[in-house]
C-alpha cells in the first residue's frame, strides 16, 4: 500500500463538472494498493496517517497530527502510484491491485479513517479532477 500524504488548506474532487467532495485544513491522500495488501495493512496505514506529525505547533514546528488539529481528509484512489517505468517510457501497472479488490480496500481504508477524523472519498475508477493548495509544501510518501 502506498499513500501520498499532502498537507493542505483546501482540496477538491470534481467528476463530470460535479463537485464530489472538498475539504479545508487537513490532508489530501492519494491511495494505491498492491496484491499483498489486506485489512491488516489498512489498519497499520490508518494508524500512521492519523498520527503523522506534519502540522505546525504554536512555535511553527511540525509536531501536530491531524488528530491534534481536528482537520479533515480527502482520500483519492490512485492506482498509478504503482507505475513501473523501469522498462521503457510507458508505465506498467502490473503492481497495482485489480479494481474490484482495490475498491473494497479503499472503502475500508476510508471507513477506518472516518472513525478518527472526517474522511471524504473521491469517485473510485472515475476520471477525477483533483485540486489542492498544498501547505508548506508538505508531501510525504508512506508505504507498507
Amino acid at each position: 500500500m502506498r499513500v501520498l500524504v499532502q498537507r493542505c488548506s483546501h482540496a477538491k474532487c470534481v467528476v463530470n463538472n460535479k463537485n464530489i467532495n472538498e475539504i479545508d485544513d487537513g490532508l489530501m491522500l492519494l491511495v494505491g494498493f498492491t496484491d499483498s495488501d489486506n485489512k491488516d495493512t489498512i489498519l497499520k496505514m490508518v494508524n500512521k496517517v492519523i498520527n503523522l506529525r506534519i502540522f505546525p505547533d504554536k512555535d511553527g514546528v511540525m509536531n501536530l497530527s491531524i488528530l491534534d488539529t481536528k482537520g479533515s481528509i480527502l482520500s483519492i484512489s490512485q492506482f498509478t502510484l504503482y507505475a513501473d517505468t523501469n522498462k521503457g517510457n510507458r508505465p506498467s501497472y502490473r503492481g497495482a491491485m485489480k479494481g474490484d479488490k482495490a475498491k473494497l480496500l479503499y472503502e475500508y481504508f476510508n471507513k477506518c479513517l472516518s472513525e478518527y477524523v472526517p474522511c471524504f472519498g473521491g469517485a473510485f475508477g472515475e476520471n477525477m479532477e483533483i485540486s489542492l493548495t498544498n501547505m508548506g509544501p508538505t508531501t510525504i510518501m508512506l508505504e507498507r
